[in-house]
């Protein structure tokens, strides 16, 4: 099929006559999108598929239980034929000496109009041709809903936003590749951007360039932007009618102080959107060979922030402890778990800058991990995992 002389076009066709011939696969398929499109279907064929069946019976289509016949297009707007035999031929014609747009299945070359391979993600619709073939319009239309669905292809609205959103994106524990989809795209369509120090700042770079960064990362024991002005800057900026996302690392609701930001947005009328991200409790973990629960290993896990109420943790190798934010009183912990009558033999591990190409895994026991730790130079952001499913790591010395 050439393109020439062609225009491409989107037809309302909301309650408007079209006519559907035929009863199979492709005209059940056409006459549901039809019908989900708001037309007035009309189905001409002596016998029809299942799925067409339910929608006639539920009143969404009317049918013509018979071949077609001339005058059958009386009153349409468009015609389907989808009989993929001589039949459609004299559909074509009828349709072209009424001046009515036909679809011809099977057959681009002889019809004037051509139904694309449609990609919608919330409001942008994408219309895509393959030059007459419908496999390669697919193909082409499913890569292009990815990328959109992924932020790949710019998503931004370009108007202002009244309303304005906060979108507490999970930004997971390191590699960029390991933030959802979800969070992807909305960073795609941020105005502003509040990022922690532990998110992918690797990201940032693929912003536009008039998008507002505000970096309010905390060190360990040091929060130069307290808690209550980062929710200001939430605030005040999705006042403004823009899309705001704070990309944080990890999950937001594990140790992020995603909820407190959730509660100061809400409470200031602010639409808030929440998108879980992957929390370094468990993907630094396995990222170093250690899964939190292993069956006859492991049946359970705990994840602190290592230093509240730790002597209450359950004192067996067989459930996991994963302690977060906790390298700099690293041998208070130990100890105070040993006074808590953990066993100091128990297999334990620090993993840092965990799931980066810099990850550096260091074993040793719950007694001597500190020592072990200090030695190597362990330094944050870190996790530190006490179980025998450390045993499981490649880093675990074998013998």
């Amino acid at each position: 099929m050439s393109t020439g002389g062609s225009l491409p076009l989107t037809l309302r066709v909301a309650g408007r006559r079209v006519v559907v011939v035929g009863g199979g696969h492709v005209a059940t398929r056409r006459t549901l999108s039809l019908v989900e499109a708001g037309a007035r279907v009309v189905v001409v064929s002596p016998a029809v598929s299942d799925s067409l069946a339910s929608s006639i019976g539920r009143g969404d289509v009317e049918w013509i239980r018979r071949t077609y016949a001339p005058g059958d297009l009386a009153g349409a707007w468009l015609v389907q034929t989808a009989t993929h035999s001589p039949v459609d031929d004299l559909v074509a014609a009828d349709a072209e000496a009424a001046q009515i747009w036909c679809l011809k299945g099977g057959d681009p070359d002889h019809a004037t109009a051509w139904a694309p391979a449609v990609a919608q993600v919330e409001d942008v619709m994408v219309a895509i041709s393959g030059g007459g073939d419908a496999k390669r319009a697919s193909a082409l239309r499913d890569g292009v809903a990815a990328a959109l669905q992924s932020g790949e292809l710019p998503m931004r609205h370009r108007t202002h936003h009244p309303a304005g959103l906060v979108a507490l994106v999970g930004g997971g524990p390191g590699d960029p590749g390991l933030l959802t989809t979800r969070g992807r795209r909305l960073l795609a369509e941020a105005d502003v951007v509040v990022v922690d120090r532990l998110a992918p700042h690797a990201l940032l770079a693929e912003l536009d360039s008039d998008v507002e960064v505000v970096d309010v990362g905390k060190m360990p024991d040091h929060h130069p932007i307290p808690q209550h002005e980062i929710n200001a800057i939430l605030i005040d900026r999705a006042r403004q009618g823009k899309i705001v996302v704070r990309l944080k690392g990890g999950d937001p609701y594990v140790f992020g102080r995603g909820g407190e930001e959730l509660i100061a947005c809400r409470d200031a009328g602010i639409p808030v959107e929440v998108v879980p991200g992957v929390t370094s409790a468990i993907a630094v973990a396995a990222s170093a060979g250690i899964p939190v629960t292993h069956r006859g290993v492991a049946r359970g896990f705990s994840v602190v922030a290592a230093h509240e109420e730790i002597d209450r943790l359950p004192r067996t190798g067989a459930h996991t402890l994963v302690m977060l934010m906790g390298v700099k009183r690293l041998a208070q912990t130990c100890a105070e778990l040993i006074a808590g009558g953990h066993d100091g033999r128990t297999p334990a591990a620090i993993v840092e800058r965990g799931c980066t190409p810099e990850q550096r895994v260091t074993v040793g026991t719950l007694a001597s991990l500190a020592d072990v730790a200090a030695a190597a130079g362990a330094t944050s952001p870190a996790i530190t995992i006490i179980g025998d499913v450390v045993t499981l790591s490649p880093s675990w010395p074998s013998g």
